[in-house]
């Protein structure tokens, strides 16, 4: 075969064909002889129809099976001729049969980029120490005595800091309901009644609590707060809105003591230094878990800080839409409505880009060291994964594969295990550095 291969920017190339006529007539005779030896013509025993008759019957699926066996032929031919890694390719075009019987084609690519890669062994991370802090262990502790507490009236003082009012509030903007003025619900914004508010700096919305400080029960007070910019309904951003609070019950809550009696509450039959042991141990793990994803998240950012190389178009389009539908369907689920979610349109899809860029290009830098490190994944850790993640979805792992393999998944689950891999290789080849300032 005569090939020549035109590289172009984008990871892509076009690939023009030559066949000899004699390898276009070996292959036209092996399809034919193995349509005789098939076929079934009436008037005819089976695999003793004439030539001429099984190609003027089956004329159509002979001409179409051959272009397609030459064109797989052709590729995997230029492919190896080429060292090529071609991610994709286009259906045949401009196909010519030359005089002689000989025939020619073009196709387009998709190339896989061509990566020079970073030093990737010996990359600098930085952690803080496995060791619980005992700030982490008494914010643990604090958290379960806030779930058993009990709650007291306040009735002889205004509200406080640290208090739990709980009130009844409506919201407008010009004298008029926020939901009028914005022509759509506002959600809690609204109002509410018999609403539980914690008095912090994170409670509600930005200065609303410092506003309730000082108020007492049965008190009411027009709380006005400027709606901050990165709030998810657009339509409030920047606006002035005014809420008519009234505080209906004022309540501190009182914490259990740290005793045996509260470690039974968690833990039938433990006591509290059992119960501070396992919640310690838990913690210790928690926190093994985010070091070594910190020591992941340096080192992806280290080789893609240090690695460009152009990405094939295709991929970035779908990924960057794969990443789009992600965040606004995360957005939703937050609460932003389909009109914030357009007027942000813009920034979700620049966004969107440079995390499908990032994500193709690590991609590719993994896949790259695992073919230097000679990194392999095996039918049997294969096996393995699928068998795992039929369970988690209780399903019987001879249907799931099936499933699998009907949508054309194994590639991608067997890819997704090799990069694993070779990321596991680069940090465990990281240099590693203790600090008490690195922080999770």
């Amino acid at each position: 075969m005569n090939i020549t291969l035109d590289k172009q920017p984008n990871c892509k190339a076009t690939l023009k064909v030559e066949i000899p006529a004699d390898k276009v007539n070996g292959q036209r005779q092996s399809i034919v002889s193995k349509y005789a030896g098939q076929a079934r013509v009436p008037g005819f025993r089976p695999g003793k129809a004439p030539v001429d008759v099984i190609e003027k019957r089956y004329q159509k699926q002979i001409s179409e099976e051959l272009n397609e066996n030459l064109f797989n032929l052709a590729i995997d031919e230029a492919i190896q001729k080429e060292e090529l890694k071609v991610l994709n390719y286009g259906a045949p075009r401009d196909l010519l049969a030359s005089p002689d019987g000989g025939m020619a084609f073009t196709t387009e690519l998709i190339m896989a980029p061509e990566v020079t890669l970073p030093e990737y062994k010996g990359i600098e991370v930085t952690i803080p120490s496995e060791d619980v802090p005992e700030e982490a262990l008494e914010k643990q502790l604090k958290q379960l005595q806030e779930r058993f507490a009990d709650f007291e009236d306040i009735t002889d003082r205004a509200a406080e800091m640290g208090d739990f009012a709980v009130i009844d509030y409506s919201s407008s903007i010009d004298g008029k309901p926020t939901e009028e003025v914005i022509g759509k619900s506002a959600g809690y914004i609204g109002g509410r009644e018999g609403f539980w508010l914690k008095l912090d700096d994170q409670a509600f919305l930005p200065g609303f609590a410092d506003e309730v400080v000082g108020m007492t029960p049965t008190e009411s007070k027009d709380i006005t707060i400027t709606m901050p910019e990165d709030f998810p309904v657009t339509d409030l951003v920047g606006k002035e809105v005014v809420f008519a609070t009234t505080i209906k019950e004022l309540k501190t809550s009182i914490l259990p003591e740290l005793n045996d009696e509260f470690a039974g509450k968690l833990a039938p039959d433990k006591t509290f230094d059992e119960v501070k042991e396992m919640i310690l141990e838990n913690l210790q793990e928690e926190r093994k878990r985010a070091i070594q994803n910190s020591k992941i998240n340096q080192v992806v950012a280290a080789l893609t800080a240090s690695a460009d190389f152009d990405l094939p178009e295709e991929l970035v389009n779908q990924e960057t839409q794969s990443q789009a539908d992600s965040m606004v369907q995360r957005g939703m689920q937050s609460g932003m409505d389909e009109q914030a979610i357009a007027s942000q349109e813009a920034e979700i899809f620049a966004h969107a880009t440079n995390q499908a860029m990032n994500n193709l290009r690590i991609n590719f830098i993994l896949q790259e060291i695992a073919i230097t490190e000679k990194l392999e994944v095996t039918d049997q850790e294969l096996i393995g994964q699928i068998s795992q993640m039929a369970a988690q979805r209780k399903q019987a792992p001879k249907k799931f594969i099936k499933e699998l393999q009907r949508n054309g998944q194994i590639p991608s689950i067997r890819n997704n295990m090799l990069t694993s891999k070779a990321i596991d290789f680069v940090v465990s080849e990281a240099k590693v550095e203790v600090s008490e300032e690195a922080d999770l």
